[in-house]
């Protein structure tokens, strides 16, 4: 079983954690996560676009001109794609992009991604944050004593205000609860960084 040291808020180590097979130690698998990241991104988009195609186009009605004998291209309306002013051809309309993904596929896009973070040593365990109020230089010195200069992610067990709210002015830093967690935000932060119980968590739901 691959084993960690388990780092305070002053980067110091205070012990070690031994983390399961079955989540950080398999073979990634590139196919499931890439699905997963389009997954991700396409449920995201609005699918807000919309365009005017020539029978939406105001305007238009009448033939131009008449068919023949005037040395023009013959032409039926003046709204056709081809004039100013005319209908956009195959114009996009409101739509969801949004596609699932199996289960399995999921579970095991979720491992993959964790076990490539262990691989690529981007994996910190941290004991716990301990903070008393709002104050994001607690969380810029946490990190900095922590050595991370990336994009961090930081997996906490559940909703704690004062340390979402610390964090979200940081650029680069991003918080997340285990339930909350996607395959996207794994592989996008530089380093990961997750709470003892919120690997306590983790293993409860992927082993």
């Amino acid at each position: 079983m691959p084993k960690l040291a388990v780092l305070d808020m002053a980067g110091k180590e205070v012990g070690s954690v031994e983390l399961s097979d079955a989540i950080f130690g398999i073979k990634p698998n590139m196919t499931v996560m890439h699905e997963l990241v389009v997954n991700y991104l396409a449920n995201r988009r609005q699918g807000t676009q919309s365009a005017l195609t020539r029978a939406e186009v105001s305007g238009g009605g009448r033939k131009p001109w008449r068919q023949k004998g005037t040395g023009h291209a013959r032409q039926g309306s003046i709204r056709a794609p081809q004039w100013r002013h005319g209908g956009i051809v195959f114009a996009p309309k409101p739509r969801s992009y949004r596609f699932t993904v199996n289960k399995k596929v999921r579970r095991l896009a979720m491992k993959s991604a964790f076990s490539s973070k262990l691989i690529d040593s981007e994996i910190i365990i941290l004991d716990s944050i301990a903070m008393d109020e709002y104050k994001t230089k607690t969380v810029v010195n946490m990190l900095n004593a922590l050595k991370i200069e990336k994009k961090a992610l930081i997996v906490l067990p559940e909703v704690n205000d004062k340390i979402i709210k610390s964090s979200r002015n940081i650029p680069g830093v991003k918080t997340s609860q285990v339930n909350n967690l996607n395959v996207y935000d794994i592989l996008n932060a530089g380093k990961l960084v997750i709470l003892k119980d919120a690997l306590t968590k983790i293993e409860e739901v992927y082993a």
